[in-house]
């Protein structure tokens, strides 16, 4: 608000001065000359009647002349004294309206707005910082799961696109620099219901700014950034920085997982899409043979040791090896786009191929020329830009690497479902069979879209109906839980995947355990089952039904009907 009255004070400083002055002028000189009554006595304009006259006679209204009839001396002024008011008012009138046009002055208006929006705010949110690829899909995945978002950019473009979005929750927008604490402040970062910040620009060091103001400023809240550099990273988790997440490094732990276990691969893929995501096939990149990897860059690398690692052989190929480094496997100088580069790296005998430059024309390029020396080829293709969508999935790639995917689908589920995050850490040390299992138990509730992942806390908040129960002494199973309150005689379409019980980690438990209060459970299944299980866990006289098979009414007038047929 300050700024606001400084913009305005400072630019209309000169307007105002200007016409101060000329009303003094054309006051001082009605004062000054001398006119006649209607007896023709000489009289003298008072400062009161000067100021009345002169500021309806400025404004053109005209109510004539007062007190008395004007003289040919007082209508000699009146007259010079109109026509420069009258421009004085025109260069006020015009500096007003290219104040209210500037865009240093719009912009503390829009901000000032937007502080006042934030702060009457009555529902938890998440700070977004950047709304570039990651930060839509992250936002879109937010409200689908109706939790609030409030998003900085630094581009108007992509405010202006925030708000042409069709969201299930209404996202406020500021345009501005996140690297400034003011901006991070007008957006919430203090306010009690801000639970988290997401850095998502695309500057490492932006989102080490956005970090270290975060906790600086908000010790307590949760923070997660996105990074590409290892360096950026150690820097970020020096001062606490809650979650980093490395899109490169994410993807190449994703494909190392898909060579040792593709079972549980999968696992991870179903359990991390959206609602609306389609089931996904198993993929099987190849355990042996040569891999050839076009691009040397920030992926190439991550996936390249992690490929060593395995115990594959290594074939890099790269336009500009000064720049990027060489590896200590065999390296072919090019783009890869030719046929002659991928021939050197002998294409024609390997078994995978990974087009990871940051350039989507040339890792296309790259793809049609070695299928057309090796046909047989599993190819990764590391996508840039989501608006090539259409052109990537007609190449057929085995794998696709977009970055904005990858780091939205984490932050997803950090944010929606801390213990599905936990539950996929977890189940990394499991075998592959039990991913296998695990996998078929999940088919068998869903047909083509990605499974619905919850978490279930007993507390009174979340779980009055079942707290109150296990209060009372009685024990409640999980399976008896998993029962559908409309039909007690058939199960909801889901799996317990894991339980939090004091600090300690239960994979899949059994449907006969006993819960607990303050126990946490995470479930997959259908979103039938979801809303189910929702009504069971709060709904008294629900939970009354699936434990004694007895629907007992609810409302006062039910209840004197149902007292009436029994006596």
């Amino acid at each position: 608000m300050n700024n606001i009255f400084f913009l305005i004070f400072r630019r209309m400083r000169a307007p105002l001065l200007t016409l101060i002055l000329t009303y003094s002028i054309a006051m001082l000189g009605l004062v000054l000359i001398p006119g006649k009554d209607a007896d023709g006595n000489v009289w003298h304009m008072d400062f009161f009647h000067a100021f009345y006259f002169v500021s309806f006679m400025s404004s053109t209204i005209g109510f004539g002349e007062i007190p008395y009839t004007f003289t040919a001396g007082q209508r000699l002024w009146v007259s010079f004294s109109i026509f420069f008011t009258v421009v004085v008012w025109l260069y006020s009138i015009g500096t007003v309206l290219a104040l209210l046009k500037d865009e240093t002055f719009q912009n503390a208006l829009t901000e000032r707005r937007f502080a006042k929006q934030i702060n009457r705010l009555r529902e938890s949110f998440y700070l977004v910082c950047g709304y570039g690829q990651t930060g839509e899909a992250l936002v879109k995945a937010l409200t689908d799961r109706n939790q609030h978002a409030v998003v900085i950019d630094i581009l108007q473009d992509r405010v202006n696109q925030l708000k042409l979005e069709n969201l299930r929750e209404y996202v406020p927008g500021l345009c501005g620099d996140a690297r400034l604490p003011a901006h991070l402040l007008e957006a919430g970062l203090e306010h009690p219901l801000c639970e988290g910040v997401v850095a998502l620009t695309n500057s490492n060091e932006v989102n080490l700014k956005i970090a270290i103001t975060s906790k600086l400023l908000h010790p307590d809240i949760e923070v997660i950034c996105r990074a590409d550099s290892h360096d950026i990273e150690k820097n970020m988790a020096s001062f606490g920085t809650d979650y980093i997440i490395d899109p490169f490094d994410a993807f190449a732990l994703h494909l190392a997982t898909a060579i040792q276990a593709p079972c549980l691969s999968l696992l991870q893929d179903w359990l991390s899409l959206g609602r609306r995501d389609m089931l996904n096939e198993p993929v099987y990149p190849p355990r042996k043979g040569l891999w050839v990897v076009c691009g040397y860059g920030r992926f190439g690398k991550a996936v390249y040791d992690k490929l060593v690692q395995e115990g594959l052989e290594v074939v890099v190929v790269e336009a500009d090896p000064d720049l990027t480094g060489k590896p200590k496997s065999p390296l072919v100088e090019g783009r890869g786009t030719e046929a002659e580069t991928l021939l050197e790296a002998d294409i024609e005998r390997a078994a995978g191929l990974v087009a990871g430059t940051d350039n989507d024309a040339n890792n296309l390029s790259i793809i049609m020329t070695a299928r057309e020396l090796n046909s047989d080829l599993f190819v990764i293709i590391r996508q840039n830009r989501k608006y090539n969508d259409p052109v990537i999935h007609a190449v057929g790639a085995d794998m696709v690497m977009l970055p904005s995917e990858i780091i939205a689908n984490r932050i997803r589920v950090l944010l929606g479902a801390p213990l599905q995050h936990q539950f996929v850490t977890l189940v990394t040390h499991q075998e592959d069979g039990w991913a296998c299992e695990l996998i078929s138990r999940i088919s068998a509730l869903v047909t083509r879209h990605a499974p619905e992942v919850w978490e279930v806390a007993f507390s009174e908040y979340d779980s009055h109906a079942v707290c109150a129960y296990v209060q009372r002494g009685k024990p409640l199973t999980l399976g008896e839980l998993m029962t559908d309150p409309r039909d007690r005689a058939c199960k909801l379409p889901c799996i317990p995947l894991m339980l939090l019980r004091r600090n300690d980690y239960f994979l899949l438990p059994e449907q006969d355990l006993k819960v607990q209060k303050d126990d946490r459970f995470l479930f997959c299944g259908s979103v039938y089952a979801k809303n189910r299980m929702e009504w069971t866990l709060q709904n008294e006289n629900a939970l009354s039904y699936i434990l004694t098979g007895e629907a007992r009414p609810e409302g006062w007038i039910w209840r004197r009907l149902r007292k009436r047929e029994v006596t």
